[in-house]
C-alpha cells in the first residue's frame, strides 16, 4: 500500500518542484533577462540625470567660480586706480590726424621733463574736411601734481581759446627759447601764454606755475611722424 507521505509531499516523500525556467512573482528569477518594466525605470533614470546638466545648470554651476575669478582680476586694477587715480593717454594718433590735414605747421611738445603724464587730448581732424580750421588740445598732469594744457588752433573762434582768453588781462610778454610770447592772467587766475604763429594761435595755460608753463612752451617742435 503507497504512503501518503506527510502533508505538501507527493507520495513517496518528493517535494514537488518547478517547471525549469518559471518565473516567481516580483522580479525576474536570477541569471534572466531584465523585464521591460525594469528597463524602462532605468532609461527614466538616466533621462532624468541628462536633464539634470542642462546649459542652465552649467552656468549656475560655474557661476560662483567665475565670480572669483572676477574679483581676483578687478581687485588689484582697483587697488592701482586707488593708488594713482592719473590715466595716461597716447597723443600720437591725434597728433598725426590734425598734422596730416592742418594749413599750418603744426608744434607739439616734445621732450619733456620725466614726471609729465598725458592725461587729455583732443582735435576736431575727425570729422574734418581738407582746408578746415584744425584745433588740437593736449592736458598734461606735471610733476607738481597740477594741470597744464596745450592748445593750437587756426579757428578764431574756437572755444578751447575764447574760454580761457575771454576776460583775461595783459600781463606783458615774456621770451621762451627765442619767441616772444604774450602774457595774460585769466579771469581764473592762472596765468595764460599765447603766440601766433603761420595763422594759428598757440596757448599754454593751467593751474600749474610760471616754471612748469615755461616748460610746457619751450618743448614745442614742429611734428615729425
Amino acid at each position: 500500500m503507497t504512503d501518503p507521505g506527510q502533508p505538501g509531499q507527493h507520495p513517496g516523500g518528493q517535494t514537488p518542484s518547478s517547471p525549469s525556467g518559471a518565473t516567481s512573482v516580483g522580479g525576474p528569477v536570477a541569471g534572466g533577462e531584465p523585464s521591460a518594466a525594469t528597463q524602462a525605470q532605468a532609461t527614466s533614470s538616466s533621462v532624468q540625470r541628462m536633464q539634470r546638466f542642462t546649459a542652465a545648470n552649467m552656468l549656475r554651476s560655474l557661476g560662483p567660480l567665475i565670480l572669483i575669478c572676477l574679483v581676483l582680476v578687478a581687485f588689484p586694477a582697483m587697488r592701482a586706480s586707488e593708488s594713482d587715480p592719473v590715466r595716461d593717454v597716447d597723443t600720437t594718433s591725434s597728433e598725426r590726424a590734425t598734422a596730416e590735414l592742418a594749413r599750418y605747421p603744426l608744434l607739439v611738445p616734445r621732450g619733456l621733463p620725466e614726471g609729465w603724464r598725458s592725461t587729455s587730448v583732443r582735435t576736431n581732424a575727425g570729422s574734418a574736411q581738407q582746408g578746415d580750421p584744425l584745433t588740437l588740445q593736449i592736458g598734461w598732469f606735471t610733476p607738481a601734481e597740477e594741470y597744464a594744457a596745450y592748445v593750437v588752433s587756426d579757428d578764431p573762434r574756437e572755444p578751447a581759446l575764447d574760454d580761457v582768453l575771454a576776460g583775461a588781462t595783459d600781463a606783458g610778454t615774456q621770451e621762451i627759447d627765442g619767441e616772444t610770447w604774450q602774457r595774460r592772467t585769466t579771469a581764473r587766475g592762472e596765468t595764460a601764454l599765447t603766440r601766433d604763429d603761420e595763422g594759428a594761435t598757440m596757448l599754454v595755460t593751467g593751474s600749474a606755475g610760471d616754471d612748469e608753463l615755461t616748460t610746457l612752451a619751450a618743448s614745442l617742435e614742429p611734428y615729425t611722424p
